[in-house]
């Protein structure tokens, strides 16, 4: 989520750490924990400078407290989620000292307490037993959903405690947790979306263990642990994991490259007619959104310029050619013709070398999950703490080269205003803002419904245009070739000349204009635009008949949804036309 954004600072991106550890640490072990931690911690800034750090610990005695006490004193922020109440969970506390540690600590965070886990009352929380346990296995999968590594300061033994570091350390590399349903857990349990890394701190217990005996070798050294095997942890994190945060950071760059810009032109999602003001974590949210969008819109004017450049250098080079091998062998042509090469060239390679077309798609991806997440959050569209509130249903089923947008994400659901309630006069703004009624009229709002309703007609008739314009120069060329073939010997120099001309160029006019249609999708962004107008038609019609706001708000979940999994298309379709792969290399 945003760090800043609401001021002067930019928009930022987190690399959250999150925290399970035994509660029983043994003392002697303690300076090492320390030290390997703080390690950790500090190799991660150095690697990572323009990608902040965020601990989310839940500050239970032992390890959890440990890490909070070096992220504090390593400038980190820190994330503190409650399984109960604050009383309640402070009654866990055994050791006096441990408590005081705890609310010294809680001082210096940003708190939230979670809700309740599914089919759990108030009233089974009074006593210890398994419904707590269940609000302690929660909030292991909160944490393990809304970090990019999960720090585990574990002795690397199974355990059957519910909610246990074994277990939480389980959950995050396979998804599964005893007690609960596999709904409730992990709705694309198969996904390969490379978020199972854990680094493991070796962490000896007090307390016996009820198995065997572990073996007596020393202490192993900290590991980078995934699904697919584990290595040093003095080492990098698995390359997969390096490229999503090199991406993550990346975006944090470009967002401080053009902060002033950014600051002087982002758009926002908010407005003055909202019915109160809005909690601070939507404002940070909405600040991301609009960084997002910027930087989105900024490289597709890069990239679209790129790509007319690489198009219209195509032609120039065209009409050198025809010029040097039908009218004049002059060396000069040839001369132009590899300059026009190299231009082309060297525009490819800053396009490439810049990144234009990632960034534009994978930056307008990300605008478009937070814009899906601020109206969803002021709707009161609630969904599971273990889900991160659109992370799971967003480019699932893609290659890494795209999970950074999903990581971005994780941190969206982590920070609430526990003093924030939806209500019905935020549930009709967010209808009448998000869906709209696509008219223009006095009293009507557009909404992204009038927006895809101009952009289908937009679009239509830019696609009518350029295609007339290709078949006119088409036609031209073929004109030019019937007048050479019937009246060239009675034609001037000068008119044989410009039907050559004609003949050779108009053609590859045609053709350049063919590929740049398919370079920009025209004929799948045009069904994209009609989708997507049917779809917020059907939802605007859906919500005139709702019968109460939960309907809404379910019919805007459902909205919500379908648009994350058409953004997913839309990005793919897209990466398979990029600039890299114009005519000039052919």
């Amino acid at each position: 989520m945003a760090a800043g954004g609401t001021g002067g600072e930019p928009a930022r991106i987190h690399l959250n750490i999150g925290v399970t550890a035994h509660r029983d640490l043994v003392d002697a072990e303690t300076p090492r924990l320390r030290a390997e931690v703080r390690a950790f911690l500090a190799g991660l800034q150095r690697d990572y400078p323009d990608l902040p750090l965020r601990v989310i610990s839940a500050l239970a005695s032992g390890g959890d407290q440990l890490v909070a006490e070096e992220a504090l004193a390593l400038d980190i922020e820190l994330v503190v989620p409650l399984p109960l109440p604050q009383a309640a969970y402070e009654d866990d506390f055994e050791d006096a000292l441990a408590l005081a540690r705890f609310r010294v600590l809680l001082a210096q965070a940003r708190v939230r307490t979670l809700p309740l886990a599914p089919r759990i009352r108030v009233d089974d929380l009074q006593a210890r037993g398994a419904a707590r346990n269940r609000q302690y296995a929660q909030l292991g999968m909160f944490v393990s959903s809304h970090c990019q590594v999960l720090l585990a300061l574990w002795d690397g033994r199974p355990s059957d405690a519910t909610g246990g570091t074994a277990q939480v350390v389980d959950y995050h590399l396979r998804n599964t947790m005893p007690g609960f349903r596999a709904e409730d857990i992990a709705p694309n349990l198969l996904a390969d979306d490379e978020s199972d890394l854990v680094y493991h701190v070796h962490c000896p217990r007090r307390m016996p263990h009820p198995g065997p005996a572990a073996p007596t070798t020393g202490v192993p050294p900290p590991r980078w642990v995934t699904l697919e095997g584990d290595s040093r942890g003095d080492g990098p994190p698995p390359a997969q994991y390096r490229h999503v945060f090199a991406q993550l950071q990346a975006f944090n760059r470009d967002a401080a490259r053009y902060r002033e810009a950014i600051a002087g032109e982002r758009a926002s999602l908010l407005g003055s007619d909202m019915p109160a003001p809005p909690p601070d974590f939507v404002r940070a949210t909405d600040a991301l959104f609009g960084t997002a969008d910027w930087l989105a819109a900024h490289f597709r004017r890069r990239m679209r310029g790129g790509m007319l450049a690489t198009h219209a250098l195509a032609a120039a080079m065209g009409l050198a050619f025809i010029l040097y091998s039908d009218l004049d062998a002059h060396r000069g042509f040839v001369a132009v013709f590899l300059l026009l090469f190299a231009l082309g060239a060297l525009v490819r390679w800053i396009a490439a070398r810049r990144e234009w077309h990632r960034k534009f798609l994978d930056y307008r991806g990300l605008a478009e999950g937070l814009r899906v997440q601020v109206y969803w959050r002021l709707a009161g569209v609630e969904t599971p703490p273990n889900s991160s509130l659109g992370y799971d249903s967003f480019l699932q089923k893609q290659d890494v080269d795209l999970s950074w947008i999903r990581h971005a994400m994780r941190g969206s659901n982590l920070l609430r205003d526990d003093g924030f309630e939806s209500d019905t006069g935020w549930l009709h703004w967010v209808i009448a803002h998000w869906v709209g009624t696509g008219g223009d009229a006095p009293g009507e709002t557009g909404g992204q419904l009038r927006y895809f309703r101009a952009g289908v007609a937009r679009r239509e008739h830019a696609y009518r245009t350029t295609t007339r314009l290709g078949e006119l120069a088409l036609a031209g060329g073929l004109l030019g070739a019937l007048a050479l073939l019937v009246l060239g010997p009675r034609l001037g120099d000068g008119w044989r000349t410009g039907l050559v001309m004609a003949m050779g160029l108009l053609p590859l006019v045609a053709g350049i204009r063919e590929a740049l249609a398919y370079k920009n999708a025209d004929k799948e962004l045009i069904k994209q635009f009609r989708f997507m107008r049917r779809l917020f038609e059907s939802c605007r019609w859906r919500l005139d008949l709702a019968a109460d706001d939960d309907e809404a708000r379910h019919l805007l979940r459902a909205l919500g949804c379908a648009c994350l999994e058409e953004h997913a298309e839309w990005i793919l379709l897209h990466r398979e036309r990029p600039l890299e792969g114009g005519p000039l290399s052919a």
